[in-house]
C-alpha cells in the first residue's frame, strides 16, 4: 500500500477574530486560508473535508475560486471534489454569517499505485468586498510526504491524561491514555522491560526469587524509598534511565538462567489527576496506584511475566511474544493483557508525554509538557539557538550539522517551556530532527497555554529541510 499524504500549507496573516464580534464592517479586509496546514490521507479511503475559514464573519454573500493544478494525477481518475470541479477550478459559494466553508476530497485510487502524484489547490480570487489574498493560500496533495504544517497534540489539558505520538512525514498524531499501559517488553535483541515513566512508576530488585515468599511484611521498609519525587539521589536506581538507552532500564536484562531472575517490587506510581489546577498549572498525579511484586523470565523469543499483589499467596502467569514491528509490546495490570499503546516504530517521531526524569543531586522527579523522540527506531534531534542570523525561517539544508544529532531522547525534553514564574514560551530556540527515513525536519514550539492561559495545550510548527 502506498502512502497518501495532504499537505496543506499556510500561513493566516490576520489572527481570527471572535465569531461573537459584532462589529465586523464590510470595509475591513476579508481574508480567506485553510484551517489546517496538513492533513494525513494514508488512511483515507474515501474522502476527507477540506476547510476554509474567515478572518471575519461575512455581512454578504460570496464565493471562492480555487485553481486546481496536478502532476501526473488526473482528475475523475484518482480523485475528485465535491462540488465538481470545471475547467480546473474549483467556486466555493459561502453565506452571509458562515464562519467557514469546505469541499470534499475524493479519494479514487485507494490505496495508491505511485508516489510521485501531486494535486494543489490555490485560492485565486474571492468575490467579496475589500477581499484580500494574502499569506499562504496553496493546498499541496502529496502522494508521498509531509513537507510540513501545524500540530496540536491532543494531551487532554491540564491533568495531561493522554501521550501523544507524532508521526511529522505524515503529518499524524496518535493519542492513547497514559494510563492504559503498564510496562513496555522490548521487541529488540535484548530482554528488557520498561517501565511506564509518565505514572511515576519505580522498582527495586529483591534478593528474593520466589515470587509466593513476597509479603508486604517483608519489603515494609521499602515503601517509602522505592517511588519517584523523593529528592534523594538514591531513587535513580528504581527508574528507567531517562535517556531512553535499553541497557539501563531499571529491570536488569532476563537471564537464561530462571533462578538467576529475582522479584521485583513494583511501585504502580499515580492516577491520572482529576482536579482542576489553578490556570498554567499542571494536576498531573492522581491517587496512588499501589503496589505490585513481580518477576520476569524468558522462554525462547517470548517473556514470561510473573505477578500478584504484595500479599498474595498464589500468581498470575503471562506469556508475551515479542513483535519487531513496534519498539514495545505493553501490557496492563488492569487488563491483565497486552494492550496497543504506541504505534509501529517506523510510524512516529516524537512523543509528547508526561516523563520522569532526573535532577541532578536529587534523583527522580516527574515533568510534564515533556517531549521524547525515537531513538530506538533511530530517531535524532538537536537544538538550535537563534543567533548569529541564524533563524528558524532561515534554516536550511546548508546549515544543518550532522555532528550535533544526539541519541538522548530528551532533547526537545522540557527546554521549550518555563512553567514558573514567570510563565513562558521559549523563542530563542528550535529543533532539527532526523527521522528513521532520513527526512530532516525543523520543529518550533508555538504554544503550551490555551487563549485562556490553561496548561496542556501545546502546538508546534514543522518544515522539511530536505
Amino acid at each position: 500500500m502506498r502512502i497518501f499524504s495532504i499537505i496543506f500549507i499556510f500561513i493566516i496573516a490576520l489572527f481570527i477574530t471572535s465569531c461573537s464580534d459584532e462589529s465586523s464592517p464590510i470595509g475591513q479586509d476579508f481574508v480567506v486560508a485553510f484551517k489546517n496546514q496538513s492533513i494525513d490521507f494514508s488512511t483515507i479511503e474515501n474522502q476527507e473535508s477540506i476547510q476554509l475559514i474567515f478572518s471575519k464573519i461575512p455581512e454578504q454573500d460570496g464565493q471562492i475560486h480555487i485553481k486546481i493544478s496536478t502532476e501526473l494525477a488526473n482528475y475523475g481518475t484518482d480523485f475528485s471534489t465535491l462540488p465538481a470541479a470545471s475547467q480546473n477550478e474549483l467556486i466555493i459559494p459561502f453565506k452571509k454569517g458562515d464562519t467557514s466553508v469546505n469541499f470534499s476530497f475524493q479519494n479514487l485510487i485507494y490505496p495508491f499505485d505511485r508516489s510521485d502524484k501531486k494535486v494543489q489547490f490555490e485560492i485565486t480570487k474571492i468575490d467579496y468586498p475589500q477581499a484580500i489574498i494574502q499569506g499562504y493560500s496553496i493546498v499541496s496533495i502529496s502522494f508521498d510526504r509531509s513537507i510540513g504544517g501545524t500540530i496540536s497534540p491532543e494531551i487532554g489539558g491540564p491533568n495531561q491524561p493522554n501521550q501523544v505520538y507524532v508521526d511529522l512525514s505524515k503529518n499524524a498524531q496518535t493519542k492513547v491514555r497514559r494510563d492504559s499501559w503498564d510496562l513496555g517488553f522490548y521487541n529488540g535483541s535484548y530482554f528488557r522491560v520498561e517501565l511506564n515513566g509518565s505514572l511515576y512508576m519505580a522498582t527495586k530488585a529483591l534478593t528474593e526469587t520466589d515470587i509466593t515468599k513476597v509479603t508486604r511484611a517483608s519489603v515494609n521498609s521499602l515503601l517509602n524509598e522505592v517511588a519517584v519525587g523523593t529528592f534523594a539521589d538514591a531513587n535513580k536506581e528504581f527508574i528507567d534511565h531517562p535517556t531512553g538507552d535499553i541497557l539501563k532500564t531499571a529491570i536488569a536484562e532476563i537471564k537464561d538462567n530462571d533462578a538467576e531472575n529475582p522479584v521485583y517490587l513494583l511501585n504502580l506510581g499515580y492516577a491520572v489527576g482529576t482536579s482542576t489546577p489553578a490556570a498554567g498549572s499542571a494536576a498531573i498525579a492522581g491517587d496512588q496506584r499501589g503496589w505490585k511484586k513481580v518477576r520476569f523470565l524468558k522462554k525462547s523469543d517470548q517473556y514470561i511475566i510473573q505477578y500478584a499483589d504484595l500479599d498474595d499467596k498464589t500468581y498470575q502467569e503471562k506469556t508475551i511474544s515479542k513483535n519487531g514491528t513496534h519498539n514495545f509490546t505493553h501490557f496492563s495490570f488492569t487488563t491483565n493483557n497486552t494492550v496497543s499503546v504506541e504505534p509501529e516504530k517506523l510510524k512516529w517521531d516524537i512523543n509528547f508525554t508526561v516523563f520522569t526524569n532526573l535532577i541532578e543531586g536529587n534523583g527522580s522527579y516527574g515533568y510534564s509538557d515533556f517531549v521524547v523522540n525515537n531513538t530506538k527506531a533511530g530517531v535524532k534531534a538537536y537544538r538550535v539557538n537563534v543567533a548569529n542570523g541564524i533563524t528558524y525561517d532561515n534554516f536550511s539544508e546548508s546549515n544543518i550539522d550532522e555532528s550535533k544529532f544526539d541519541s538522548d531522547q530528551r532533547i526537545i525534553g522540557d527546554s521549550w517551556r518555563q512553567v514558573t514564574a514567570p510563565q513562558s514560551l521559549f523563542t530563542d530556540r528550535f529543533y532539527v530532527i532526523k527521522d528513521a527515513e532520513n527526512n530532516y525536519y525543523k520543529i518550533k514550539m508555538l504554544a503550551f497555554l490555551n487563549a485562556s492561559g490553561v496548561r496542556g495545550y501545546p502546538k508546534f510548527e514543522y518544515k522539511l529541510i530536505k
